[in-house]
């Protein structure tokens, strides 16, 4: 979508905005990592094409019930789960503490089980590996470690189904962009999308800038070192879905070798996008942008606003003649939430 007004506002030549609030009435885009996942699982247990395959033709082909586990801050076990259910098989969905009951209630309803621990992100995941081992189950993880990689890394190029409709899109505009901005939790989402975008524009041509929550910030700090650091502690910010303290080695390459800038944001960014794409200007069209959704589209208007705004935009290379792509992820995947951002003004900028 096209944010004409708002460009012009901002001092660039054009914004770009790909909702990925529609996607499989998941209201995310998740899905498209964790069902290629599970579907290339399949695949190859039962030695299959992929790419002459229905989910039909899979599913009639499944012998034996297999469990799927996984964990999630929401959208990706939300994903997992629908994925299963379409296959007929089963899922175990964990989530870290403090996770939305309405994120809980959206797993539960595709018909599987969801455990909400005590733990943060990465801790909870360590102990989904543990009950998968003990029980066989498979873990459709968007993350990677030694000894596993390949399911991780098709999740990545699932996720890069995103970069390349928006390619298309952008080539059916008659547009290239300058600038991508992409959030990072663990960097799958952020590594599969632009390792795909710079094959097309190459890095050269390609500004891209990778956002994280100032309370879990790990591919930020690991930017500035130039290795990965790990973020521990709650990580308590609006921004559930990039809640993630452990970068994904297999992303990180890719942010570490591509991405030109890193930057940590408050959670009040993220609201200030929220607010934007849900009141926008003129006739620009009306997005409904989740937290970690809107946190893209939200550091261009904290930039807009904020005092040395000249400054930043000279450093973030932003101007009249640049065309910036963000992505709103995910919709109001917590609607009490997103009112009480968007409608009552929580987590407002301070003055």
């Amino acid at each position: 979508m096209r944010w004409t007004i708002l460009a012009n506002l901002f001092g660039v030549k054009k914004i770009l905005v790909k909702d990925e609030s529609k996607r499989f009435g998941l209201n995310a885009f998740k899905m498209l990592g964790g069902a290629y996942a599970i579907a290339q699982l399949l695949c190859e247990k039962y030695h299959l094409d992929i790419e002459t395959l229905s989910f039909e033709h899979l599913k009639n082909a499944i012998g034996e019930k297999m469990t799927f586990a996984t964990t999630t801050d929401g959208n990706h076990g939300r994903g997992v789960a629908w994925a299963a259910q379409q296959l007929g098989q089963n899922a175990v969905i964990y989530m870290p503490k403090g996770s939305a009951q309405e994120r809980v209630d959206a797993i539960l309803n595709l018909g599987a089980e969801c455990i909400v621990t005590d733990m943060n992100y990465d801790d909870t995941v360590r102990l989904t590996m543990q009950h998968a081992q003990q029980h066989g189950w498979e873990v459709v993880q968007d993350t990677a470690w030694e000894g596993y990689t390949k399911i991780p890394t098709w999740i990545m190029q699932g996720y890069a189904t995103l970069a390349d409709e928006a390619v298309e899109q952008m080539r059916e505009m008659g547009v290239t962009p300058t600038h991508v901005l992409l959030q990072a939790g663990v960097g799958a989402m952020a590594g599969g999308v632009l390792g795909y975008l710079v094959d097309v524009y190459s890095p050269q041509n390609l500004h891209s800038i990778i956002v994280e929550p100032d309370k879990a910030d790990c591919i930020y700090r690991s930017g500035v070192k130039g290795d990965i650091v790990n973020v521990g502690g709650d990580m308590a910010t609006i921004m559930a879905g990039l809640a993630c303290g452990e970068p994904n080695p297999l992303g990180w390459e890719i942010l570490r070798n591509c991405a030109t800038q890193f930057i940590s944001c408050q959670d009040s960014v993220a609201a200030l996008g929220m607010r934007v794409l849900g009141n926008p200007y003129g006739n620009d069209p009306r997005i409904i942008s989740g937290e970690s959704g809107a946190v893209g589209l939200g550091v261009l208007a904290a930039v807009h606003y904020h005092p040395q705004r000249q400054s930043l935009m000279e450093k973030l290379a932003l101007n009249k003649d640049a065309v910036v792509l963000v992505i709103s992820t995910e919709g109001d995947t917590d609607v009490k939430h997103y009112r009480e951002v968007v409608w009552e003004g929580k987590h407002a900028v301070a003055p």
